[in-house]
């Protein structure tokens, strides 16, 4: 096939060309049943009806002469045999009901090269969201990314010119979510290692999260209200100046000085995700300068495998099986009051997640029309350190596994945790916001001041008066 070649792309002083092949489908190495598939009443609720991107890079490895390309596509086709259903396309039926139509027609698949080392990245700090040139690096072909009568999955595999490569991967997110995609990623890791089946066998039984009968929505699930129309008063927080995404790296050191900002006893119970989120969700909002009396959210995804007993969910269970809890506050109450404020919230809105909160969801689901949470004011967490755990055999983990931009379709104030170690070697939690200019300006000039803060003879952190001025 003739490839593809890319205009040469810029990001800094980074250029490089991408050749692509053209793409092709992958189908199941074996014949797979061909069926209809219902999704749970978690999975098609309409905040889950886009396709979401990640992106992993690997180095060369010299004891291995097997080519990345033939490999993963051999894997991915072996792996497909047992996750059939992505294989397959999603149909709409009665009530916005969403079905998996089993087939076998096969997933996205793009070959490419491109003239750059994974050294080059490095130097230039690259290995980050906004991640260089990434729309060359998963190429959206058209028509991909519907989530109706489409490939639900896209993989592209580019060889870098030391040797090593990137391997992106574009999934349509009401199949699955982070957990069994790094499940499915780990049986195509299994199988490139030389594995004849998973080691944990995929399991779909949709029908353990769908709702009840009778349907009883017991729980508030305010991250569900009703979107109000948008004026002068509700209108989205900052300074409508032009959107730009930087990613903060938050290491050790950065994360004694948030906690510093805590009472001790409070900031040694609290987990780096709370303490984060709380975190973000205060300052962020302290940049964004909002109307005091705006309602700001922080909506944070709770992994729910765990709470669920009556009956447990299987191991191997690879769809989505989370919540969306929001703590809300004013803007006002969230800027003058300390962090503990947004600490308690954030802790609330956590531990509200338990079995009988799933069970609601999903009833709520079916009572409302499966309804999107609210963005207006909201900000969005995502934990998804585990793909820095995505062991690709002979390549062993990836330099960098994660989201490559901030913010997710149609909704820009979306971020992510993501596991990284920065340029001096120092391991931490790369988080990629979108904000407006301005806003982003003001947020990372916090960020120095917080960062600068002197400690306190009480363990506290004593915070410039510009940081408190700048929050009214």
């Amino acid at each position: 096939m003739k490839p593809q070649i890319s205009p040469p792309v810029t990001t800094g002083s980074l250029t490089f060309k991408v050749h692509r092949r053209q793409p092709e489908l992958v189908s199941p190495a074996k014949p797979t049943p061909r069926e209809l598939k219902l999704l749970s009443d978690i999975d098609d609720q309409e905040g889950l009806r886009f396709h979401i991107p990640t992106i992993f890079v690997y180095r060369h490895n010299p004891s291995a002469y097997s080519d990345p390309v033939g490999v993963i596509r051999r894997a991915l086709a072996e792996t497909l045999v047992y996750y059939y259903p992505f294989a397959g396309r999603l149909r709409e039926g009665p009530n916005r009901k969403l079905t998996v139509d089993c087939t076998g027609e096969g997933v996205l698949f793009i070959e490419a090269d491109a003239d750059v080392t994974l050294v080059e990245f490095e130097e230039k700090d690259a290995l980050q969201p906004p991640f260089p040139c990434f729309d060359e690096l998963l190429f959206d072909l058209e028509g991909s990314s519907e989530v109706l009568n489409a490939p639900l999955l896209l993989i592209q595999v580019t060889r870098l010119k030391c040797g090593g490569f990137i391997f992106a991967v574009r999934v349509n997110h009401t199949i699955t979510d982070a957990a069994g995609l790094s499940r499915f990623l780990k049986t195509m890791s299994e199988f490139s290692s030389g594995y004849h089946a998973p080691s944990v066998a995929p399991v779909w039984e949709r029908h353990f999260l769908n709702a009840r009968f009778p349907l009883r929505v017991t729980q508030a699930h305010r991250e569900y209200d009703k979107q109000v129309a948008i004026d002068t008063e509700s209108a989205p927080v900052g300074d409508g100046d032009t959107l730009v995404s930087h990613s903060f790296f938050f290491g050790a050191t950065e994360m004694s000085a948030i906690r510093r900002l805590l009472p001790p006893d409070l900031a040694n119970e609290s987990t780096d995700l709370e303490t984060l989120t709380s975190f973000l969700w205060r300052y962020r909002t302290i940049a964004l300068l909002p109307d005091s009396y705006k309602e700001m959210r922080v909506i944070f995804i709770v992994n729910a495998r765990s709470k669920l007993r009556n009956p447990p969910l299987p191991s191997g269970y690879y769809g989505n099986a989370f919540a969306f809890p929001v703590a809300i506050a004013t803007a006002r109450d969230l800027t003058e009051k300390p962090l503990e404020f947004a600490m308690g919230l954030v802790k609330e809105a956590k531990s509200s997640v338990t079995e009988e909160y799933m069970r609601s969801l999903a009833d709520l689901m079916v009572t409302k029309g499966r309804p999107g949470f609210l963005t207006d004011g909201a900000l969005l967490i995502s934990d998804v350190r585990n793909f820095a755990e995505i062991d690709f055999g002979i390549w062993g983990k990836p330099v960098y596994g994660g989201v490559p931009l901030a913010g997710v379709v149609g909704f820009p104030a979306a971020s992510f945790y993501v596991l990284r170690r920065n340029r001096e070697g120092k391991k931490g939690i790369v988080v990629p916001l979108c904000l407006p200019k301005m806003a982003m300006q003001r947020f990372a000039e916090q960020l120095k001041d917080v960062f600068n803060s002197e400690p306190t003879s009480n363990g506290g952190s004593k915070i410039p008066k510009k940081l408190i001025m700048s929050s009214l």
